[in-house]
């Protein structure tokens, strides 16, 4: 792989941007997580496949990565719900991040290197907000503590928001001394959840919570923030006006991902258009979903339908099927395990640039579907030595770059969905092999007799049960139709 540098689209600057990590070899990234108040739909889980991409990419690039990807588990939100439910916050919370990590695993996205909760880092969001009222950004009054954006340079910075013109979007709390201040941690009410603090007994606000946590990882400077588009006001311009107020430059770059949208609309649940993951895979796999999710560019819409989700799982199944039927051409009869008939290579060189020009996923894909197609022609004829050692290098390209984007059919993650589809295990393909290929045997010695209704007749049978056979100058070769 030529060694391009890769250019991100920064959202602060609104231009593309070399990527100079702050740390040669290491690359440091904050992820925004999940709002533990309800089950996870498909909208949600898109940022987690968008950055997973970008971590795989820097890792494919030989950096060490850092990444942190928090949990808000306190918030007005799941304190709404918990009461309405009649259960207790803090059980809310949990059972709903349990969802959210069931959700990423069935998706494949990788743990980040730490995953913090808000309710975990009280005392360094006390210690984040004292350093902002040190500086002279900040004040308590009735318990609660206020920022002010006033008084902190590049306010706005981020979102374009003129500070006469923005709505904070929060409730008013009392003392606030000018309704542009923003709220970083709450007086407490009766019955809800408090902790102690020098300016009395409350809970975090929203934002205080991702600055804190970001920089005690990460550090007072690191290179990468990233999260959904709908996070950029107020919560990621309040975050790094925290940050400046506190006195830590804070992200390098930011990078933020379009949504998932039906008719045009911000997938929500107040437009009851909800897709939860558990539904959507009763329509495809976790791989095709992957897929799907993975397959636009980060920053653009993506505009759901059950159209564009079958016509997603099927450009992933012909990448899988062109594996498969590669690794039925090299193996021998006493075949190892996929992986190792087909082990990964390198990506192409084209193919790195494309991931190099602010992860230009779409035209990337198109080139791994490129290759798919140049090693299907040459699956068309005798398959010579010449032909087998082009099909082992495109092969090992293919699963290189389909890894990239998290969707090998062969990795660790997705081998045993690929085995189910090509018909179960290792030992099971292997008895179905030799029954085909028994079957195959006698209609081979039905057409030499010139016994055509036989020949026709075994072939028929094999097709209802599934098997697709096509003849090439080095006989008959069956595949399971898909």
């Amino acid at each position: 792989m030529t060694n391009v540098t890769l250019r991100i689209y920064d959202t602060a600057t609104r231009q593309l941007r070399d990527f100079e990590p702050v740390r040669e070899g290491h690359a440091s990234i904050y992820l925004c997580g999940a709002t533990v108040q309800s089950i996870p739909h498909i909208g949600h889980v898109r940022s987690g496949v968008a950055f997973d991409i970008l971590r795989n990419w820097l890792q494919a690039k030989g950096l060490d990565v850092a990444f942190v990807r928090n949990v808000t588990d306190i918030d007005d939100k799941i304190l709404t719900k918990a009461a309405e439910n009649g259960r207790p916050w803090w059980e809310w919370a949990a059972t709903h991040e349990r969802a959210f990590s069931w959700a990423y695993d069935q998706l494949g996205v990788a743990p980040p290197s730490i995953e913090p909760r808000a309710t975990g880092h009280i005392p360094q969001m006390i210690e984040y907000m004292q350093r902002i009222i040190d500086n002279g950004h900040g004040y308590a009054a009735d318990g609660n503590v206020y920022a002010q954006p006033a008084t902190i340079q590049n306010y706005g910075f981020l979102s374009g928001q003129k500070l006469d013109e923005m709505d904070q979007g929060e409730s008013a709390g009392t003392g606030k001394r000018d309704p542009r201040d923003f709220t970083m941690w709450k007086a407490a009410k009766p019955g809800e959840p408090a902790w102690d603090t020098p300016w009395g007994r409350g809970r975090p606000g929203w934002h205080i919570e991702c600055s804190a946590m970001a920089t005690t990882y990460l550090g007072g400077e690191f290179d990468i923030h990233c999260g959904g588009l709908d996070l950029q006001f107020p919560h990621h311009e309040n975050e790094a006006a925290q940050a400046t107020a506190a006195g830590d430059r804070f992200a390098r770059y930011w990078m933020h991902n379009g949504w998932v949208t039906m008719s045009g609309e911000k997938m929500s649940k107040s437009l009851g258009n909800v897709l939860s993951i558990p539904n959507v895979l009763k329509l495809v796999r976790p791989v095709e979903l992957r897929y799907y999710l993975g397959s636009g560019h980060y920053r653009s819409m993506l505009e759901y339908s059950e159209t564009a989700l079958g016509e997603a799982a099927a450009g992933y199944r012909r990448i899988e099927k062109f594996l498969l039927r590669t690794a039925a051409s090299l193996s021998d009869s006493d075949a190892t395990s996929l992986p190792e008939i087909i082990p990964t290579g390198e990506v192409t060189d084209a193919f790195a640039a494309k991931m190099d020009d602010d992860l230009a996923v779409p035209q990337a894909l198109a080139l791994i579907h490129e290759r798919v197609r140049e090693g299907n022609k040459l699956l068309e004829g005798k398959v010579d030595d010449a032909k087998r050692a082009q099909l082992q290098k495109i092969g090992g390209e293919v699963r290189a770059m389909a890894a990239v984007l998290g969707v090998d059919p062969f990795s660790d993650t997705w081998l045993e969905s690929t085995k189910a589809a090509a018909g179960g295990s290792d030992a099971a393909m292997g008895a179905l092999d030799v029954l085909v290929k028994s079957e195959l045997a006698r209609r081979a010695e039905a057409r030499a007799a010139k016994d055509w209704a036989t020949a026709d007749e075994v072939r028929d049978r094999l097709a209802e049960s599934g098997i697709e056979v096509t003849d090439t100058a080095d006989g008959a070769k069956w595949a399971l139709k898909g």
